[in-house]
C-alpha cells in the first residue's frame, strides 16, 4: 500500500490546471480555465477548473472532482493506479507500506536500462562515428543521454544480471513476448534516445538503427507510463524557454531537436515518429506560445506540415510553417554552420492559415475551372472551421489565391455538389475501411501485412485506394482527403487487426450466398465452396487469423 504521508505530498505538489492541461486544451476565462468537457459531447465550454479551489466541474453532465478524480476517470483507473500515474508524471518518488508497484518498478527498469544504455556509447565506434558525422556534440550527447544498445542476447543478460524479470521488462517496454512465447528485446542494435515526460521522468526509448534495418526508427511501445500521441520528444527541456519566449518549435526528429538546442534553439521539440495530432494540443497550449512547424521540404515533410498546420489553424494557434529547401532538414543546415540561415527561415516562416489555403490549391490543376471548384469546396470547408472573425479575415486570402470573388465565400452556397465530386466514383463511404486506409495511409509499415488479404473484389470503391496507398502516392487527393479528415480515426494495430478481421468475415459470408444462389455454379463447385469458406476460412477469422485471399473461391 502507498503511505497516506505519501499521497498527501504528492497532493501538495501538484497543480490541478497542470494536470487536466495535460489531457485537455484549457483556456484562461476570468480567475479560471474552460473547455469543451472530454467526458460529453459538446460544442460550448462547459467544463471548469479552479485554480484556486483545486477543482474541476461540469456544468453540462454535472462530473468533478480534484486532479486525482479526473486521471482516475480519463484513464479508467483505480485510486491507487491514479496516484501512481500522477506520481509518474510529476517524477514524484511514493512510498509504500508493504510490496511494490508497476509503476516505481518500470521506473526503476527504465533508469537501470538508461544507465547501461548510455555507457555503451563509448564502446561502440558505428554509433559515435554516425553521431559525429552528423555533427552531434559530445555536451549533447551527454545533455541528452544519448546510448547505444547492442544485440538482444546482450540485452537480456544485462536484464539478468541486474535481478530484472522478464514481466517487468515487459512492463516496461524493453522487452515484448513473441507469439511463440519467447522473450525479446524491442531494441536491439541502435542508438538509444531517452524520453521524458514534461515534468522530467524517463518513460521510454527511441532507437536509431546502425545496420540499416527497414525501420530506422522505433520508440517504445504504450505503456502505462509511455503515451507517444501525448509526448514530445525534448519538452522536458524546452519547456522553460517556451515559457520564456513565447514560442516553440515543433520539427520532425531526435536529432533535429538535439542539433536545435546545440545551436541555441532551445524552444525546439519533435512529435515522436507521428503526425502531430490533436492529443498533442494541450502541451502545446502550455505557456501560450507561437508554434512553429520546421519540417523537412519533401513530399512527407509538405503532408505533414500541411496536416500539422491544419489542425493548429483550426484550434486558434499563432504560427507558422518552415519548410527546409533543398531536400535538407534542420539538423543539416545546422551541422553545415548555417544557423543563421536556419534563424532567418524561422523568422520568415509562413503564417498557418495561407499555408494550409495555398497548400489546399496546390493540390488541384487551377487552369481546370471544375478543379477549382473542388479546391474552394475545401477552402470553404477548411475555413468553416475557424471562429467567425478569423475566418473573415482570411476569405480575401482565399479568394485572392482562387482568383474569385470574395463575395463566393460568403454567400451561403451549397458544397453539396463539390462534396459529390470529391467522392465520385465510390459507393457511400464505410467508416470502417475509412479508418482502415487512413492507418495504412499514416503509418505504411503496416501496408504489407494486410495487402495478401486484401483483393479488389473485396474492397469494391476502396479498390484503387489500396494501390495508391501501396505505391506511396501521399499526394494523391484521395490520400489527402481521408489523411486531413479528423472525423476519422487512426486504428491502433489491435484495432486495424480487429477491423479486417470484421471486413473479412462479412466478405466471405457474402460470398457464399452469392455462391449458394447462383444456379449456374455446379454442385461439386457449391460444396468446395461451402466447406471453404464455412469451414475452413471463417473459423479461421473468428480465432484472429488474417487469412491469406484465395482467387480459387471467387465466383
Amino acid at each position: 500500500m502507498i503511505e497516506q504521508s505519501s499521497i498527501e505530498s504528492l497532493k501538495s505538489t501538484i497543480d490541478v490546471v497542470d494536470v487536466i492541461g495535460n489531457y485537455v486544451e484549457l483556456k484562461k476565462t476570468g480567475a479560471n480555465y474552460k473547455a469543451n468537457c472530454p467526458f460529453h459531447g459538446e460544442k460550448t465550454p462547459s467544463f471548469v477548473v479552479s485554480p484556486s479551489k483545486q477543482i474541476y466541474h461540469c456544468f453540462g453532465c454535472g462530473v468533478g472532482g480534484d486532479a486525482i478524480k479526473f486521471v482516475m476517470e480519463i484513464e479508467h483507473i483505480n485510486y491507487p493506479e491514479a496516484i501512481e500515474k500522477l506520481a509518474s508524471m510529476y517524477n514524484f518518488s511514493l512510498r509504500y507500506t508493504q510490496g511494490s508497484s508497476d509503476y516505481s518498478e518500470a521506473k526503476r527498469v527504465l533508469e537501470l536500462i538508461q544507465k547501461w544504455y548510455g555507457s555503451n556509447m563509448s564502446q561502440n565506434q558505428s554509433s559515435q562515428e554516425y553521431l559525429q558525422n552528423r555533427a552531434i556534440a559530445q555536451h549533447s550527447i551527454e545533455e541528452f543521454g544519448i546510448g547505444f544498445v547492442p544485440d538482444g542476447q546482450q540485452v537480456m543478460a544485462h536484464l539478468q544480471s541486474q535481478h530484472i524479470s522478464l514481466p517487468q521488462a515487459v512492463e516496461a517496454g524493453v522487452v515484448a513476448k513473441g507469439e511463440d512465447g519467447r522473450y525479446y528485446a524491442r531494441l536491439s542494435q541502435r542508438i538509444t534516445f531517452p524520453i521524458y515526460s514534461p515534468n522530467g521522468a524517463l518513460v521510454g526509448f527511441g532507437g536509431r538503427t546502425v545496420n540499416n534495418h527497414p525501420a530506422k526508427y522505433i520508440n517504445s511501445p504504450q505503456t502505462k507510463l509511455f503515451n507517444k500521441s501525448r509526448l514530445l520528444y525534448g519538452y522536458d527541456r524546452a519547456k522553460d524557454s517556451i515559457y520564456k519566449q513565447k514560442d516553440i518549435i515543433v520539427c520532425e526528429g531526435y536529432l533535429d531537436v538535439i542539433m536545435f538546442h546545440q545551436a541555441g534553439f532551445k524552444t525546439a521539440v519533435a512529435t515522436l515518429g507521428t503526425a502531430l495530432t490533436e492529443e498533442h494540443l494541450p502541451l502545446l497550449r502550455k505557456g501560450d506560445p507561437r508554434v512553429v512547424l520546421a519540417y523537412d521540404g519533401d513530399k512527407a515533410g509538405i503532408a505533414a506540415a500541411f496536416k500539422a498546420a491544419r489542425i493548429l489553424g483550426s484550434h486558434g494557434f499563432e504560427g507558422g510553417v518552415v519548410l527546409f529547401p533543398d531536400g535538407q532538414d534542420p539538423a543539416d543546415l545546422i551541422a553545415a554552420g548555417q544557423s543563421d540561415k536556419v534563424a532567418a527561415l524561422l523568422r520568415e516562416a509562413k503564417r498557418l492559415i495561407p499555408f494550409v489555403l495555398e497548400s489546399i490549391a496546390d493540390m488541384y490543376d487551377m487552369s481546370n475551372p471544375n478543379q477549382k471548384e473542388l479546391a474552394f469546396g475545401d477552402m470553404k470547408t477548411y475555413l468553416s472551421t475557424l471562429s467567425p472573425i478569423i475566418k473573415d479575415a482570411y476569405i480575401p486570402t482565399a479568394a485572392t489565391i482562387l482568383g474569385v470573388s470574395a463575395a463566393l465565400f460568403g454567400s451561403g452556397r451549397d458544397n453539396s455538389m463539390v462534396k459529390q465530386q470529391l467522392t465520385k466514383g465510390q459507393t457511400k463511404e464505410d467508416p470502417q475501411w475509412q479508418s482502415i486506409f487512413k492507418t495504412l495511409i499514416e503509418t505504411p509499415a503496416l501496408v504489407d501485412d494486410v495487402v495478401d488479404v486484401l483483393s479488389d473484389d473485396m474492397l469494391g470503391s476502396y479498390a484503387p485506394l489500396l494501390q495508391t496507398v501501396v505505391s506511396g502516392n501521399q499526394e494523391h487527393p484521395d490520400v489527402m482527403r481521408i489523411s486531413i479528415d479528423e472525423q476519422i480515426p487512426v486504428l491502433t494495430q489491435k484495432e486495424l487487426r480487429g477491423a479486417l478481421l470484421a471486413q473479412l468475415e462479412i466478405y466471405y459470408q457474402r460470398k457464399f450466398k452469392q455462391a449458394m444462389a447462383d444456379r449456374n455454379i455446379p454442385f461439386e463447385k457449391k460444396v468446395y465452396i461451402r466447406n471453404k469458406i464455412q469451414k475452413d476460412i471463417i473459423p479461421r477469422l473468428k480465432k484472429g487469423e488474417l487469412v491469406a485471399y484465395e482467387s480459387n473461391i471467387i465466383i
